[in-house]
């Protein structure tokens, strides 16, 4: 990717690939941040977007870069939100999106029925079921199009749990599946992360494919048989915010002299 290409840009230019791609495109869109533009300044936590009434449609506008809204729009007021939170948004007033509109690559109108199916699949939340692990194996066969797209939603969740592993697993009672096993996962990030790796599944476009999430401390015993056998994905630390040292403190910086 270049330094003025962006994920949207490379999944809308993939798009006519395959259905997988096309897919790929519509999960991007959910997980980017969008600058929405307004018809005013925001009034406390409300905001009112520009509305354009087409032939067929009305549109909103959103771009997935400062610098994009303003080569289309100058000096206007914009919203940042994320992709998922307007797709929301927009599905409930029957609104379209203008994604980039004449300003990059990824220029595209997603009327109201696109995004009204956007929001549905985002809308389909994993189910919750007990069973004991009896036996992990490594994984089998999964297509390439789940780990691809397992490492990109994990790379997102940085900060929500250390490490997590994918293996096959044999249930008491027979049953086998495929497990992800988040190791450490953050207070209360449980949901997120499974809501993640459902995504990840269904955007993959594996037809009725499954995928158990699960959760350890790393001091469990179980997370010792998940590093021997299992596919390791470490998600990212997140980023610490720094403080800037006080003049003169920094050696590599030394205090400027009028």
């Amino acid at each position: 990717m270049t330094a003025l290409e962006t994920p949207l840009d490379q999944a809308h230019a993939a798009m006519d690939r395959s259905d997988t791609d096309r897919l790929r495109f519509y999960e991007r869109l959910a997980d980017a941040e969008l600058f929405l533009l307004l018809d005013r300044p925001p009034e406390g936590d409300q905001i009112t977007p520009r509305v354009f009434p087409m032939d067929d449609a009305t549109l909103v506008l959103a771009f997935d870069r400062e610098e994009r809204l303003a080569e289309f729009a100058g000096a206007a007021p914009y919203a940042a939100l994320s992709g998922r939170a307007l797709v929301a948004m927009l599905s409930a007033q029957d609104l379209g999106l203008g994604l980039n509109l004449e300003v990059a690559p990824s220029s595209i109108v997603l009327p109201q029925d696109a995004i009204g199916w956007l929001n549905d699949t985002l809308g389909n939340a994993p189910s919750n079921v007990e069973a004991t692990p009896e036996e992990l194996l490594p994984p089998a066969s999964l297509p390439e199009a789940l780990v691809t797209g397992l490492d990109i939603k994990l790379a997102l969740a940085g900060g929500l749990a250390r490490t997590a592993y994918l293996c096959s697993v044999r249930y008491t009672g027979g049953a086998q599946s495929h497990m992800l096993a988040f190791l450490d996962p953050m207070p209360g990030a449980e949901s997120a992360l499974a809501r993640a790796v459902n995504e990840a599944l269904i955007f993959s476009g594996i037809d009725a494919g499954m995928l158990d999430v699960a959760f350890f401390a790393a001091s469990n015993p179980m997370s010792a048989s998940l590093a021997k056998v299992g596919l390791r994905f470490d998600l990212p630390e997140p980023e610490q915010p720094t403080t800037p040292s006080p003049p003169g403190m920094d050696p590599g910086k030394p205090p400027k002299l009028t």
